[in-house]
């Protein structure tokens, strides 16, 4: 089983940002200690898809970081990325798993106990769950807490929170079911991202 325990503030990118302020807000937050980042992006071709990604890459290796690309596993191999994140709606993982082999991160998108356990046996290696909040990036329908209770408790895989967190609705029951969290614009579009991603950091240490 692969180890999340050091990359529990997980930052996904925001296409609607110009791609060289991205970059710059991304440094911040791998200099804040955040060490997984997902590059998600919808409107651009493959090429200028494939270019920023291996510069996204080339950036976390330098702070040690890991690298997935959201749904795009054609991406994901040709820059070499760490692995790839998918929805309910992309390939299927036990597909993706046998294109990308056994040693790169595949996580997915759950909301249910069923599609946790599909997940599992389909072998991902890690779930975003939610949305735990409403939020303003991605139209989800917001998970309720028995049913993340449900996930946490039958599935033994590392669980990410996403959707609407920020570092003032961490609850001390989210802390209990979620292992950590996935966050856009609570990091992005922080005043201050170095010192956001070290809260974030300190609330789930």
């Amino acid at each position: 089983m692969k180890n999340f325990n050091d990359k529990k503030v997980y930052l996904v990118t925001d296409y609607r940002l110009p791609f060289e302020e991205l970059m710059l807000k991304v440094e911040e937050a791998l200099k804040s200690g955040v060490k997984l980042i997902q590059y998600r992006d919808k409107n651009v071709d493959t090429k200028i898809m494939c270019d920023r990604a291996l510069r996204l890459l080339n950036l976390c290796k330098k702070y040690n970081a890991t690298f997935l690309v959201n749904d795009r596993i054609d991406v994901a191999l040709a820059v070499d990325a760490h692995g790839v994140h998918l929805g309910q709606e992309d390939m299927d993982c036990a597909i993706a798993r046998k294109l990308l082999g056994k040693n790169k991160i595949i996580g997915v998108s759950t909301k249910t106990l069923e599609e946790s356990k599909k997940a599992l046996e389909d072998g991902a290696d890690y779930l975003g769950c939610g949305a735990i909040y409403s939020t303003s990036t991605k139209d989800t329908s917001v998970i309720r807490i028995e049913d993340l209770k449900e996930i946490k408790e039958n599935i033994p895989l590392f669980i990410y929170g996403i959707g609407g967190i920020n570092t003032s609705n961490i609850t001390n029951e989210l802390k209990e079911v979620l292992d950590g969290v996935a966050v856009i614009t609570a990091i992005l579009n922080s005043n201050n991202i170095e010192k956001e991603g070290r809260k974030f950091n300190e609330i789930l240490e």
